[in-house]
């Protein structure tokens, strides 16, 4: 009977504790691709008690899965949940790139125009924020063309960036008002005719909307 009792109230101990341990399911790619954008992705990595880190790195190295490589990269440079190892997350970053996903290029742009974590290269960020840009990253774009506007990059590609912004549906009023102020400093440096030229055709198709 005592055993009994010892039992119970051993289960009784217990139970509290089981209730109180929440399973965390792992990130969905959209989810997690919001997080990154967002830049709360190591942020709920430690509000999760860094417990999806096992299956974070199996979906990075052995799924391979852009995201979630992503995500691995910064847990490594940061030393998020992990051993910081800032050479193998700056590897998995660029593979993460190499799959073609924007957020992965817009990041490398960002490390090479600011020397995070490598050595300034303004040729290599023009060259990840134009990748990040053709796919539509708003942020990859702005910083590209304020790059553009100190000089750097093609001029041959200037007017592709303008008709970016300009063309561009912006959700926050924010957004519209720097579209709005880099434009007017990258048209200095586009033959006024190819300006003219962008404005007109997308004029002609709000028209015939």
């Amino acid at each position: 009977m005592k055993r009994f009792y010892l039992l119970l109230t051993t289960m009784l101990m217990i139970a509290p504790a089981q209730s109180e341990l929440q399973v965390v399911e792992l990130y969905s790619q959209d989810a997690l691709l919001q997080m990154i954008r967002d830049n709360t992705h190591l942020m709920q990595m430690r509000r999760d008690d860094c417990q999806l880190v096992e299956d974070v790195q199996a979906h990075a190295k052995i799924l391979k899965e852009p995201a979630y490589q992503m995500l691995w990269a910064d847990m490594l440079m940061y030393g998020v949940c992990i051993e910081k190892n800032v050479k193998e997350g700056f590897y998995y970053l660029e593979t993460a790139s190499e799959s073609g996903l924007p957020d992965a290029l817009e990041q490398l742009g960002r490390y090479y125009r600011i020397g995070k974590f490598t050595l300034v290269n303004e040729e290599l960020a023009v060259h990840y924020y134009k990748l990040a840009s053709e796919q539509g990253h708003l942020r990859a774009r702005f910083d590209l063309v304020r790059m553009y506007i100190r000089g750097y990059g093609a001029p041959r590609d200037y007017p592709q960036a303008y008709r970016w912004l300009f063309e561009e549906v912006y959700e926050h009023d924010e957004d519209q008002a720097t579209a709005d102020e880099l434009l007017s400093q990258l048209a200095r440096f586009i033959p006024r005719r190819e300006v003219e030229t962008i404005e007109a055709s997308q004029k002609f198709q709000d028209k015939y909307r």
